[in-house]
């Protein structure tokens, strides 16, 4: 296998440095972070453009370079139905959930949850999320480790630490700014490596449309599967309902995706730009779907994995690039830089976000109950040290994430079985007002727990025996670990199965599809909080608390501000008539 040379190494640096530079000068400039409100929203001066990207790219991180791709070579381009989903949730986001965070005016979501329930919601809510990102994060730092092992030769170890340390570096002396800005070219690097698999392979067959009629013949093209069957890993229902879900936990009330749009001052321009987040990031993931088509006309007839090449599927990527490229300086040095800065743009994102959570949701208020209140150089000292403290954490969580196994379901997996149950617990406080504490906790805990089970519960399927493929040439059967089998057919690899395992004796809930992971987990939450508050309110006897119209979505804060109206007319009218 070829490796990087000199040439490559100088553009990876360079790549690196620049996102490093990015931090440096935002850290000199400006107001210098002389407050919270700078380091953490950038006070509420940045424009359309880079918010719109950042909201892309941190979403689309090293986990959907290369599990995307990877995702369409195994099983096909099923998965691509997802992006329907994110398109009917994108409005959902812009002009019910944006809105109620906007006029909230704080640097964490979570403050939301104490307006709305009280400081133990905020805190189950802000835990959540916690571990959430942190997972999500090792997951992230994990994906562009692979990419250099399958390329370069250094260790997973190695590239888990150096991506770290270079993310926390500039995520922590930049603030969000920095984080924004660095999305930016971090992103022309993501593009131009899609743009280059798919370019190099389109010359090397003869075109787009050979690709496609490769994968076509290859079983690669599927967009009909409409079963009904939850068990089925993926098929218009999981994908657009998961899709949907998954969109919203998400956009609409993530810390990373609300803390963005809160550094927009006008509330028209941050719903501009979650409007252009949709197709941005379908253009890209898209991209990425025929990716994953081009690396199977190029590997069609004899699968890396099969043939001891790679370990996993999600090293394609890199492998294809340096099969097809390495004989070009410099060019698969750019590549790896894209991988990497996909990576580096989420784990930023986590790094300032979870700094922002753990500041405003448990120290600040921490210190408030023993009488005491953190000076703003306090506030900047020790939002930067928690930025040094969660990137180390989520370096550690790295090494774990090789355990979670394909990429993408992983990633896919931790949105559902935590952000699901977040975004119900959101979802109740902004659309009934019947929501209480004691209710929304229930409703929490109860989707946590049973999400966290049906995701993480189950027994690892059993290992079948292991044949290894000598020569491609030869029609054999061959079995791996990464999901059920595949096999060589007439000179071609055929598409795995697509149901989430193959065995009938697994309890019912560990075969369900892992797109519904985020749907159960949304509609629990919600449900049992919003039966468990009617329970509690009813059993307490207390009456309703009269809560501000500005914590629900704009249509029920409409109806409250008009029945408060009425309310006062009818009281004065009331005074008037004993008057008189």
């Amino acid at each position: 296998m070829a490796t990087l040379g000199a040439a490559d190494y100088v553009v990876i640096v360079l790549t690196m440095l620049i996102s490093a530079g990015i931090g440096i000068y935002y850290w000199r400039t400006g107001g210098k972070q002389k407050s919270t409100e700078e380091y953490f929203v950038a006070n509420r001066s940045m424009q359309v453009a880079p918010v719109a990207i950042a909201l892309t790219v941190s979403y689309l991180s090293a986990v959907s370079l290369l599990g995307v791709s990877s995702e369409n070579y195994v099983y096909g381009t099923q998965y691509a139905v997802i992006f329907i989903g994110y398109g009917l949730a994108t409005p959902m986001v812009a002009y019910f959930y944006m809105p109620v965070f906007f006029k909230l005016k704080t640097a964490s979501a979570f403050e939301y949850l104490q307006q709305r329930f009280g400081r133990a919601a905020r805190l189950a809510g802000s835990f959540a999320f916690l571990l959430q990102l942190l997972l999500y994060s090792g997951v992230v730092l994990y994906a562009p480790a692979l990419a250099l092992e399958a390329t370069t030769g250094i260790s997973t170890t190695a590239s888990v630490i150096l991506i770290g340390l270079v993310c926390t570096f500039y995520s922590t002396i930049g603030g969000i700014k920095a984080v924004l800005i660095t999305d930016v070219f971090q992103s022309a690097l993501m593009l131009i490596s899609v743009i280059m698999i798919i370019v190099t392979e389109a010359v090397d067959v003869g075109g787009l449309d050979k690709i496609w009629e490769i994968a076509r013949r290859g079983s690669r093209i599927e967009f009909d599967n409409i079963s009904m069957d939850p068990t089925v890993r993926h098929t218009w229902w999981s994908l657009t309902f998961g899709g949907f879900f998954t969109y919203l936990s998400l956009f609409g009330t993530n810390q990373v995706q609300v803390q963005r749009m809160l550094t927009i001052r006008d509330p028209r321009d941050a719903r501009t730009a979650i409007w252009w987040s949709w197709p941005l990031s379908s253009l890209m993931s898209l991209g990425l779907c025929f990716c994953g088509l081009a690396i199977y006309a190029e590997y069609r007839d004899c699968d890396p994995l099969k043939n001891g090449r790679i370990t996993s599927y999600d090293q394609l990527m890199p492998l294809y690039v340096m099969d097809m490229l390495s004989a070009y300086p410099g060019i698969p040095g750019l590549f790896i830089a894209g991988i990497f800065s996909a990576g580096l743009s989420t784990i930023s994102a986590t790094v300032n976000s979870l700094a922002a959570v753990i500041l405003e949701d448990f120290i600040r208020p921490l210190c408030r109950t023993r009488g005491k209140e953190i000076t703003t150089t306090g506030s900047i000292i020790i939002s930067k040290v928690l930025g040094v403290i969660v990137g180390a954490s989520c370096i550690a969580l790295a090494f774990m994430s090789r355990h979670l196994g394909a990429l993408l379901q992983a990633a896919l997996t931790i949105f559902g079985v935590v952000g699901g149950p977040v975004f119900g617990l959101f979802t109740l406080g902004m659309f009934t007002q019947t929501g209480n504490q004691k209710g929304a906790i229930i409703g929490l805990l109860t989707s946590l727990i049973f999400s966290l089970w049906i995701g993480f519960g189950q027994p690892k399927p059993p290992i079948p025996n292991k044949l290894h493929a000598t020569s491609c040439e030869y029609n054999v059967t061959v079995y791996h670990d990464y999901e059920e089998s595949s096999h060589f057919a007439n000179g071609q690899i055929s598409r795995l199965s697509n149901s989430q395992t193959n065995d009938d004796s697994y309890f019912y809930l560990y075969r369900i599809s892992y797109m519904w992971y985020c749907p159960i987990g949304s509609v629990l939450s919600f449900t049992v909080g919003w039966v468990a508050s009617w329970i509690c309110e009813r059993i307490s006897g207390k009456e309703r608390e009269q809560l501000h119209p500005d914590l629900f979505t704009p249509i029920l804060a409409a109806r409250l501000r008009k029945r408060e109206k009425n309310v006062e007319e009818f009281q004065s009218s009331a005074t008037l008539d004993s008057i008189f």
